[in-house]
């Protein structure tokens, strides 16, 4: 009787307990919609932590590429990394590009943005390197009317990865989704298994799969040697915002680890 009276008494705490831990499934908010607290940006030219020229800013809870306070755009490409590494993951986001572009930036630039995942650590980027060791969730807008250009494409800046079964010779290997207007809200998912296989989905769509994420490739200049071992497998690493020369905004930021 004294045994049952305990586990009456007992159980009710530990029930509390667990509800208030977090669940290894459950999603988290990686941006607060007020700051970019937990977040660091890294610019071409630029040391770790200069956010230059407020590129990344919050507006009406979002994350917004801004170019408004530059005079030239001078190659400086830019990443907002998140403060901590993922192995395996589901990312979600909403994003839409804005009509604001850099018209010294590249052409190809135009209506182009993305998300990198399993990044060099951005304390280990160079100043003088101009794209982190990464792969990227590419995000493109139709640039002519009627000229197809899909969304949720993959990049590769020092990566390589393996496509259909064998090892792609591309930088970027183009999704089957359909082409969007630069005013649409577009829903992104980037679900990572490591190095075994990544899945893009664009609303809610998969358009791209692919497999065997490593070090390698071309494109990324400026890096510590040590930092690309060609043929590493990328089985962890960083989620970095990009900002090459388009605006872009960003909400509704969240993930859940695997």
């Amino acid at each position: 009787m004294r045994v049952l009276k305990l586990m009456v008494f007992i159980l009710p705490i530990l029930g509390l307990f667990s509800c208030n831990q977090p669940a290894e499934n459950e999603w988290e908010t990686m941006f607060n919609g007020k700051n970019l607290d937990g977040w660091e940006a890294k610019f071409f030219h630029h040391e770790l932590g200069d956010n230059y020229a407020n590129t990344f800013r919050v507006i009406d809870s979002a994350i917004v590429v801004s170019y408004e306070d530059y005079e030239t755009f001078d190659n400086r490409y830019g990443h907002l990394f998140y403060k901590q590494p993922y192995e395996s993951f589901h990312l979600k986001f909403k994003y839409k590009f804005t009509d604001e572009w850099m018209q010294d930036a590249p052409s190809y630039t135009y209506r182009n943005s993305g998300v990198m995942f399993h990044s060099q650590n951005p304390k280990t980027i160079l100043k003088e390197q101009d794209w982190p060791i990464s792969v990227e969730y590419q995000m493109l807008a139709e640039a002519e009317p009627g000229k197809p250009r899909p969304t949720g494409n993959m990049c590769s800046p020092g990566t390589d990865v393996f496509y259909k079964g064998e090892k792609s010779n591309d930088h970027c290997i183009s999704s089957s989704s359909k082409t969007y207007t630069w005013d649409t809200w577009i829903e992104a998912d980037l679900i990572v298994y490591k190095d075994s296989l990544v899945i893009h989905k664009v609303n809610g769509e998969q358009v791209l799969e692919y497999t065997k994420t490593q070090t390698g490739g071309e494109v990324a200049n400026g890096f510590a040697p040590q930092y690309k071992v060609d043929g590493k497998p990328l089985t962890s690493g960083y989620i970095g915002l990009q900002a090459e020369g388009q605006g872009v905004i960003f909400k509704d930021i969240k993930l859940k680890k695997l």
